[in-house]
């Protein structure tokens, strides 16, 4: 049997289930013997991969490749496994070169970007690779041709994936992939759907499955999570579905099996998708303990919120803030500050409608991001996305992956900066989530003793009361004396 490396390139400190590459694995099983190498376990990857390399025998590597901190990650390892193996063809599929196809392909150290899903497209890749079939014929398949980047067509969304049974056994010590959260002791990753149904201007998952979302069968589900009870001891889930509220109808048997499983779990969330359902249906989101749902707000412009094309509107996150509450769930409200069209103004809004979410539902947890649009995207029939319209005048993207490797366009990429914030700006910025995590120190933090988050309320209050953000001093030398847990950085 053939040979193949998948690698996760490292992205966090807080491992979860590289899922992108086990469920590569996953569609490959019956034809290639699949080795994962994780990067959020191995500090070592560009020297664990290109030793694995340096062995021979695999006929090509694939990587999984989102923006931000895992481009560098992943441009290291390849360039690793480039130096050992120069003629090994190296694939990257994912967000990254879904969204930027040429700036991946403008390197040293990538062959083939596959845009959109891959578990197909990179089968077909490899049949071509190996059995000498045309390249042309592999959808979503970008690749050089005598020195040109040809863009083959997109490839159309497909449900497949939810067919297929996910092997923990080629990951190293699966165990160590479930470890203790605010949800549980053995809280385990976990993806059920694919793809949203939305299209908002500055998701990367709008731009990579086109509005196309798929639910998973109840059985599979709750065949899925018992067997991660079973095996792995889990007893709280993560959910990594990019909305997990879909139609109330397709939901009810997802909430039945979560209802009768009673695991702690946390999702991602629409606050229009929650507000639309039944008194059933939240009866069964009690029944299954939904402890926290991450909900993006936005903003409180309902014009701002148009022009993103969210579809949700800031009544309706002010009610569901309120549903929430009154069914035990805690909100995590994301909230996109700064945008390129007056941007202290829109900030200055936005920090008056989260303490006015705070007065309705002291609990909610906030994330504070900055708007910033995507970026162009090449389509498989040589045309471009629209580029987003409130970018300024002569704001130019990078055109290589090192370029977007580059700190200020890894934080643009994770929403915390932007080339049009003042420095006034982002200092108010910073001053105000400094304020309000210690005003409200998040949930989630399972280390701080009570008396360290009691302090830092105390310490904050008269500061939160009054509105007087600037220069919090104080607050940040009680931060770093208590360590403050950012959940920013370091999610459940």
């Amino acid at each position: 049997m053939k040979r193949l490396l998948l690698i996760n390139p490292r992205i966090t400190s807080n491992a979860r289930f590289p899922l992108a590459v086990m469920h590569l694995a996953a569609a490959l099983k019956e034809r290639y013997a699949v080795r994962i190498l994780d990067g959020n376990l191995d500090r070592h990857l560009p020297e664990t991969a290109a030793a694995a390399v340096k062995e021979g025998g695999y006929v090509a590597v694939g990587l999984s490749v989102m923006g931000g901190p895992q481009l560098p990650a992943a441009l290291a390892v390849s360039r690793a496994i480039r130096a050992v193996a120069p003629d090994l063809p190296i694939v990257w599929g994912g967000y990254f070169p879904t969204l930027c196809t040429d700036a991946a392909l403008n390197s040293d150290c990538v062959d083939y970007a596959l845009r959109g899903q891959g578990e197909q497209g990179l089968m077909e890749l490899l049949d071509a690779l190996t059995e000498g079939k045309p390249l042309e014929e592999v959808a979503g398949l970008s690749w050089r041709r005598d020195g040109e980047v040809v863009h083959n067509a997109d490839r159309a969304f497909s449900t497949a994936p939810l067919r297929m049974d996910v092997s923990y056994d080629e990951v190293d010590d699966p165990q160590r992939y479930l470890g203790p959260t605010y949800l549980g002791r053995r809280t385990t990753g976990y993806q059920a759907a694919l793809g949203c149904r939305y299209r908002c201007s500055f998701c990367g998952v709008a731009a990579m499955f086109r509005g196309k979302t798929a639910l998973p069968e109840a059985e599979r589900l709750e065949r899925d999570l018992r067997g991660l009870q079973t095996r792995f001891g889990a007893d709280s889930v993560q959910f990594y579905d990019h909305n997990f509220f879909d139609r109330e109808i397709d939901m009810q048997p997802l909430l039945e099996v979560l209802a009768r499983l009673q695991m702690p779990w946390w999702c991602y969330a629409r606050a229009d998708a929650l507000q639309g359902m039944s008194a059933d249906s939240w009866a069964l989101v009690r029944r299954s303990r939904l402890r926290m749902a991450y909900i993006g707000a936005e903003s409180p412009n309902d014009s701002l919120l148009r022009d993103m094309r969210k579809g949700t509107r800031s009544d309706q996150t002010l009610a569901v803030v309120e549903t929430c509450r009154a069914n035990g769930v805690v909100p995590e409200l994301s909230f996109m500050l700064a945008p390129a069209v007056d941007p202290e103004g829109e900030t200055e809004r936005t920090f008056a409608f989260i303490r006015q979410i705070k007065r309705l539902h002291p609990a909610a947890e906030i994330m504070l991001h900055i708007h910033t649009p995507l970026p162009p995207r090449r389509l498989g029939d040589g045309r471009w996305t629209p580029r987003d319209p409130a970018l300024p005048k002569g704001f130019a993207f990078p055109d290589s992956a090192d370029g977007w490797a580059q700190k200020e366009w890894v934080d643009y990429w994770c929403h915390k900066d932007a080339p049009w914030l003042s420095p006034a700006l982002r200092q108010r910025i910073h001053d105000f989530r400094t304020v309000l995590g210690c005003r409200f120190p998040t949930l989630t933090d399972i280390r701080a003793p009570g008396w360290q988050k009691a302090a830092l309320r105390a310490a904050s209050a008269w500061r939160y009361r009054t509105a007087r953000y600037n220069s919090p001093r104080e607050l940040r030398w009680l931060e770093r004396a208590v360590k403050l847990w950012d959940p920013q950085l370091h999610a459940l």
